[in-house]
């Protein structure tokens, strides 16, 4: 957990919770259209994923992005619809979470943008929500059209419909709590004193009071007053770090081994394409030997019933690098890149007590010791000034919120930093000598 221990994160009056439901309470990859593809043809599931990154690259609004996937939908009946609904998982421990607010006193909501009023309206029963808000999907004589209305698929529906629960309710911003993951939840943020980012992406990271990422239980103690114990790294956070720690060795096995550059590629390639087949077979119930058991284990709780992303993106982040800079410079940002953002996330979590004011996922005490290992780890390759010049820009890279995963960010920054260096003091004739 991420907390700035500045400002208390939540205020003793906050009487409503809004929840977000996609991202937050059920997986964000095991979301009901995605379940529904597997009753479509391979060409609309294409279109599905079409629409659905022209939103997240910010090339179409939410509204346009949802009309064009529910049109796949057409021919559908709802009760085939509520049947993939019911088989999307709630993120763990999601209704011992709710048992405990409702202990308290607290009212919630919940606000979706992309599920069904009815659907919304299930959960919440499940719950024991106040509120549900969701969508409207047109049905006629029991087959779906593909047509969508309602408030919450508008720029500003979300708040609109907060405004009203405040307005029947009697509250007024300073009663209201938000748990939301993405930036489709910003327009509410003025209606709420207290904004918590649960798993967010970089807008929200950077916007919310306090910043969650792991279990979902971890959402209590700041809601309920209770202490929170914000120094801990649990044994799923030590084996998922030691493993993009271990990343530190590509490097050292292929200059011992005297392997060439594109070998390691091909490999790391190879080994990535049977993680993706592992984690597809994940999704259908099928365990892959090792592979699954590996993820099971390093898996943080939202990915464990969705398709876990980040290992593509950290073998993405080692193979780019190898292929962009030559080493020994692509081997210094490896170090960079491994050692730097694994130790930053440990010591972030084990002493971490002041998170940047620009992204409160974050905590300086992290990025610090991520920049002193990173360095020393660099300077095997490289000589320690260009391993320091490359440490730095990497852990501003590693701080900073960013709409790119920073398993690519980190190394090719470090790497880019080095190469200019290198170049800058050559062009001055000063003589840096190699450590490796």
């Amino acid at each position: 957990m991420t907390i700035d221990k500045a400002q208390p994160p939540i205020r003793p009056n906050s009487r409503l919770i809004i929840f977000d439901v996609e991202g937050v309470l059920i997986p964000k990859r095991r979301y009901l259209l995605f379940e529904a593809s597997r009753r479509l043809d391979f060409i609309s599931f294409l279109k599905m994923l079409w629409a659905g990154f022209l939103y997240e690259s910010g090339l179409v609004s939410l509204e346009t992005a949802l009309r064009k996937i529910f049109k796949q939908l057409r021919g559908l009946t709802m009760n085939d619809l509520f049947l993939l609904y019911k088989k999307v998982p709630l993120v763990p421990n999601v209704k011992e979470v709710f048992e405990q607010l409702k202990k308290t006193g607290y009212k919630t909501a919940l606000i979706s943008s992309g599920l069904p009023q009815p659907f919304v309206e299930d959960l919440a029963s499940q719950l024991g929500c106040d509120y549900a808000f969701g969508l409207n999907l047109e049905v006629a004589k029991d087959y779906v059209t593909g047509q969508i209305s309602g408030d919450v698929i508008k720029p500003e529906g979300k708040a609109i419909v907060l405004k009203r629960i405040l307005e029947k309710e009697g509250l007024s911003p300073a009663d209201c709590v938000l748990v939301a993951d993405d930036r489709n939840n910003l327009p509410m943020f003025p209606l709420c004193a207290n904004k918590i980012g649960y798993n967010p992406d970089f807008l929200l990271a950077y916007k919310s009071d306090v910043v969650v990422k792991g279990d979902l239980t971890e959402l209590v103690p700041l809601l309920t007053g209770n202490k929170v114990n914000t120094h801990s790294v649990s044994r799923r956070e030590l084996f998922r770090e030691a493993i993009h720690i271990a990343g530190f060795l590509v490097p050292f096995f292929t200059v011992y081994l005297s392997l060439p550059d594109y070998f390691v590629i091909l490999l790391i390639f190879v080994v990535t394409l049977l993680y993706i087949a592992s984690e597809l077979a994940r999704m259908l119930g099928v365990n892959v030997p090792v592979i699954s058991t590996i993820t099971w284990k390093a898996a943080i709780q939202p990915e464990i019933y969705e398709f876990a992303t980040a290992p593509i993106f950290f073998a993405m982040g080692i193979m780019l690098t190898l292929v962009l800079f030559r080493p020994p410079i692509s081997y210094a940002s490896i170090a960079i890149f491994t050692l730097g953002d694994g130790i930053a996330t440990l010591f972030g979590k084990k002493i971490g007590n002041h998170a940047f004011l620009y992204n409160k996922s974050k905590m300086v005490e992290g990025t610090f010791f991520g920049f002193l290992f990173a360095s020393l780890g660099a300077s095997l390759f490289i000589s320690p000034l260009k391993a320091l010049a490359g440490a730095v820009l990497g852990m501003i890279a590693e701080s900073l919120p960013a709409a790119v995963n920073d398993n690519l960010t980190i190394p090719l920054v470090a790497g880019l930093t080095m190469l200019i260096f290198s170049n800058a003091l050559s062009f001055f004739g000063v003589p840096i000598g190699l450590s490796i």
